[in-house]
Order: C-alpha cells, then sequence, then structure tokens
C-alpha cells in the first residue's frame, strides 16, 4: 500500500471508530506503517496530527447533537443514533466523546467553536464545521528534488536529547539549536564552570553536524531529537548521549538555502511529494537525520541535507 493509499486508509479508519479511544500508533498499525513516519506523514500533508485530527472531528460532532443535528451518515458509522438532541445533558456528552469531567469537555468545546454548549445553543449559526478530510496529492512547480541513494554502515553517535511533539517541533528546534549555539559555538560562545568535558567533545566529535530524530516508542505524539555528531570514543561527558543509527540504505536530499527555512521546506516535500505513492522505496526505520555544512546558516548558498532511510520496493537490491 503506498503512502497516499495509507492516509486515505487511516482517515476511513478513524471515522469509524470515532467515539473510541484510539491513537496514532492504533492508526498507523491499520495501515502496517511505523508511527514515527506515519505521523510525520499525516502532519505535514493534512496540517494536523492524528490527535489534533480526532478531537476537531468529535467537537464537531459534539456540536451537531448539541444542535439536535446529525450530520449525514455520521449515525450509521458511529453508532450515535442521533444521540438527545439539544435535551441531552452536557455529562452525557462529555464522556461520549472521551472526556473525563463535564468541565473538561466545555473547555475543549469551547475552545474549538468559541462558545460554550449552552451558548451554541442560542447561536447554531455559530457551529464550527470540521468534514472528514480528503487526501489527494498534486506535482506542482518545475522543481525535481535533489537525491542521492548510498549505503552506508551503522553510526554511532554522540549529542544532546530533547523531546518535541509533531506539533510544535518546527517552531520550538531551531530555539534548541539556537541554545545550543550560544553555548558552544564561535569565540563569542557563553562559558560556563566545569562544562571543560562536554565542550571538548563537541570540539572532537563535530557535535552539530547533524540532526537525528528518532521515534519514543512509548509516546506516539511526541519523538526524540538530537544535535549531534559521528561518537569517537571515550568517557561521555554528564548531560550528553551515546546512541546508534543501524546500518542501512539512505535516500540523501540537497538543501540549498538559509537555515531552519530551506532544510523545512525540503523536509514536507520529502514528505508530501516524494514519500506519497513512490513505486520504488518506502521508510525503511524510525529515523531519519539533518546534515549541516560549516559556514553561515543564513546564507542563500548555505548547503544542508535530509537523510532518510529507505528500502526498495519489491525486493530490488
Amino acid at each position: 500500500m503506498d503512502w497516499l493509499s495509507s492516509l486515505r486508509t487511516a482517515i476511513d479508519y478513524m471515522e469509524e471508530h470515532l467515539l473510541q479511544e484510539i491513537g496514532a500508533e492504533d492508526v498507523a498499525g491499520e495501515v502496517h506503517l511505523s508511527p514515527f513516519y506515519f505521523q510525520k506523514c499525516f502532519k505535514i500533508v493534512t496540517g494536523y496530527t492524528i490527535g489534533e485530527y480526532l478531537r476537531n472531528r468529535r467537537l464537531y460532532l459534539a456540536g451537531l447533537e448539541v444542535l439536535g443535528r446529525e450530520a449525514s451518515g455520521e449515525g450509521a458509522r458511529n453508532g450515535s443514533g442521533g444521540g438527545r438532541g439539544a435535551e441531552g445533558k452536557v455529562i452525557d456528552l462529555a464522556y461520549k466523546y472521551g472526556y473525563d469531567t463535564p468541565e473538561g469537555f466545555t473547555r475543549a468545546f469551547a475552545r474549538f467553536h468559541g462558545l460554550s454548549p449552552m451558548q451554541l445553543r442560542a447561536q447554531p449559526y455559530r457551529l464550527k464545521v470540521f468534514l472528514p478530510l480528503i487526501v489527494e496529492i498534486s506535482v506542482k512547480g518545475g522543481s525535481r528534488m535533489d537525491f542521492t541513494i548510498e549505503k552506508r554502515e551503522a553510526m554511532r553517535m554522540i549529542g544532546f536529547e530533547r523531546t518535541f511533539s509533531f506539533e510544535e517541533a518546527y517552531r520550538e528546534i531551531p530555539g534548541f539549536w539556537k541554545e545550543f549555539c550560544g553555548k558552544y559555538c564561535g569565540q563569542d560562545a557563553a562559558r560556563e564552570a566545569g562544562e571543560e568535558a562536554v565542550r571538548q567533545t563537541v570540539a572532537e566529535c563535530m557535535v552539530g553536524e547533524f540532526g537525528v530524530c528518532v521515534e519514543d516508542e512509548a509516546d506516539m505524539e511526541h519523538f526524540r531529537y538530537y544535535i549531534a555528531g559521528a561518537y569517537q570514543g571515550g568517557e561521555v561527558p554528564e548531560g550528553m548521549k551515546v546512541f546508534e543509527v543501524p546500518a542501512g540504505e539512505w535516500a540523501k536530499f540537497r538543501c540549498i538555502g538559509p537555515m531552519p527555512e530551506a532544510l523545512q521546506t525540503v523536509n514536507t516535500r520529502i514528505f508530501s511529494e516524494w514519500l506519497p505513492g513512490n513505486k520504488e522505496f518506502e521508510a525503511a526505520f524510525h529515523i531519519n537525520i539533518e546534515w549541516y555544512s560549516g559556514g553561515d546558516t543564513e546564507s542563500e548558498g548555505y548547503e544542508s541535507a535530509i537523510w532518510i532511510p529507505v528500502k526498495r520496493l519489491g525486493g530490488q537490491s
């Protein structure tokens, strides 16, 4: 199943199970894909995390029930049977749509619709509509993606780890880099007592050459991100971690332009254009790597790259 078909199947699965307790791992399992890559692709293609999509759909349906309405086919698909309409109690809707308390449901309802259930009954025209997504991939523009395929042995890396949500990663990861550079990059970097071993390791291992995203299997809403370099052996300073990137075949996508916009643009294109429907490759495992060259990261000619682990479809070698 290609990525485009997988996204459509996943949306159908979520629609069939809106009133059940499901999450990213359940949805990815339905289409037999890594939760890490599926969650990332879903966010890039649709603009929503899986959690956001489920929450928005449920709150829209709850709004319909508050008004005593029902979307076409929703009752048959979700077993709502029309609910109790305008006479239904908030507590019933809270439990039905997965909230532990009426207060929690009312707060979420107000954030989504812009007013409380009681206020919506008085102003039904303010119902916020959120319909099932229809996923289509279109080919636009005249720029082909610049990539090569390369086999690499396993790599041991060392770096600084932080956890990010898929929802906020594009906004928050640049801040992580800014913090790192302020401490360890350039002659003007701040120097704190007791960090000599860390600074030596950063220099010897060229920490900052790579940014590495790793799936967190215990939390499908988040992933681990490392500012990293190639581990050269020896003692691991406090605050740093050593980890291994498995051997495999990698698709390496070249990026030219200032950070972080150039890299984020190529990353978006990989998951919205290159992977969906790709007839030759699919993602192999749950890590992807950003490579950074030296030089001025704000330059129009700055060079970086994104490495995606791939396997060939059809058993090709």
